[in-house]
């Protein structure tokens, strides 16, 4: 390809060994866990752009760009692809219902994983699976590595690390035998951080952003052996039994509807004058009823225990409405939360539930990081006297053995309801989200 920019799209990107390393690896497979926002993606478009532009010799070659789902692939890759390749370049307009690019000698397919079938029937010559560790561990051996047969067409693996699943497994055994074989291995691997692209001023505010472990994952590209306790930041200086409930300020009921037991966690938002000062999160109650609950009884302890508030009140918690609860015969549990607070609470009463629940991971990680972010800072309170079952959730809720980071549901049938409870609550108005931020540049 030659060496002066394509379109304007081309900018020049920031100087980076392993990054350079990686664009001229000599092997077929590369797998690339990399940090968030380090240039890894943009690294995968170049290559798939000049690969699409020289062609190989099969006509046409084809080239895909895959992502989880087909929302994430158009989002991630579509407008770059057509924003990289000179629009004088296309045979004929790109398909906008096909997500397909046409050029003299190739096709460049952008591709959600969602229905890893769709890669199936094709013969292809290359392309790169993005946010692999989030893709279905049968997607690449099942339906993408069989359509590379034809051709010997290569692949990249890039995204960043989702806990020790099959991503680690196939970086393990890239690693391996590239160590092995040198440049004649089929599989190669590398790796680099976000720091050595982001300045250090953003590194510093992720830090600050996000706990000690999903830092390492999203920004240092570790993969994370998450075993133990789930929220494992807390402890005793998570405790306090001074925590001022406010009659007037906002209140939050947290909902996870079930049965046995049936639980819901109070908190407030707050300012104290505790010991270094303390912005956050104050848990000052919870309800639970440990046999034979239904969400009416959990909302009339609610109204028992906070019917008097004077301020408005808010609703968080399971966007399913609860399969286990009372909506079997009642209609949904949201309608029967309704039904029973709205007597005492009126217009003083709203709901922030969202079409549907966050990812679990991403929940159990906004919990820790409002428990201690990687700066050291606390956002996260109980009172251990008014909520005690919050305390034994944060405390004891363990992690899947052999899992990437899940909830064992099992080990004891009464932890983790009320600790979803608060965890639909924080995930929904403190999620940890990626930092926007421009395109990273390196010379290319």
């Amino acid at each position: 390809m030659n060496a002066e920019p394509l379109t304007p799209r081309w900018t020049r990107l920031r100087p980076h060994p392993e990054q350079m390393r990686y664009r001229h690896s000599p092997h077929r497979f590369n797998v690339v866990p990399a940090g968030r926002r380090s240039g890894k993606t943009e690294r995968l478009k170049r290559k798939i752009a000049c690969a699409g532009i020289d062609g190989t010799g099969f006509y046409p070659a084809r080239f895909f760009l895959a992502a989880p789902t087909r929302d994430q692939a158009k989002r991630i890759f579509w407008e770059d692809m057509k924003a990289l390749i000179p629009v004088d370049l296309m045979v004929r307009p790109p398909s906008e219902t096909d997500l397909v690019i046409f050029l003299p000698l190739s096709e460049i397919w952008v591709i959600g994983m969602d229905k890893p079938e769709r890669m199936e029937g094709t013969p292809w010559d290359g392309g790169g699976l993005d946010e692999f560790g989030n893709m279905k561990p049968v997607a690449w051996g099942s339906h993408v590595r069989p359509g590379l047969s034809d051709r010997l067409g290569w692949c990249d693996f890039i995204g960043v690390p989702e806990g020790r699943n099959h991503y680690y497994d196939l970086y393990q055994m890239a690693r391996a035998e590239m160590l092995e074989k040198g440049e004649a291995s089929d599989w190669g691997a590398f790796h680099w951080i976000s720091a050595d692209i982001l300045p250090a001023e953003e590194i510093e505010a992720a830090r600050r952003d996000l706990d000690d472990l999903t830092f390492q994952q999203e920004y240092e590209a570790s993969f994370i052996n998450f075993v133990g306790r789930a929220y494992y930041p807390f402890g005793d200086e998570h405790t306090n039994e001074s925590l001022d409930y406010n009659p007037k300020a906002p209140l939050i009921f947290c909902f996870d509807f079930n049965v046995a037991p049936g639980a819901a966690a109070v908190a407030q938002e707050m300012r104290s004058d505790l010991e270094g000062g303390f912005t956050g999160t104050g848990v000052i109650g919870e309800v639970w009823i440990p046999q034979n609950s239904n969400t009416r009884a959990v909302c009339r302890r609610l109204i028992q225990d906070w019917g008097e508030h004077k301020g408005r009140v808010f609703c968080y918690g399971d966007a399913t409405g609860g399969a286990r609860g009372s909506a079997k015969t009642e209609g949904s549990d949201w309608d029967l939360v309704k039904e029973e607070l709205r007597p005492a609470f009126g217009e003083r009463l709203f709901f922030r539930v969202p079409k549907a629940n966050p990812a679990e991971r991403a929940r159990i990680n906004a919990v820790n990081t409002r428990l201690k972010n990687g700066a050291g800072d606390v956002h996260l309170l109980v009172d251990p006297s008014k909520a005690p079952h919050v305390v034994r959730d944060l405390e004891g809720v363990r992690l899947l053995e052999g899992g990437s980071g899940e909830l064992d549901k099992k080990n004891d049938p009464q932890l983790t309801h009320i600790s979803d409870a608060l965890g639909y609550y924080i995930a929904e108005e403190f999620p940890i989200q990626s930092r926007k931020l421009g395109v990273q540049i390196v010379e290319y």
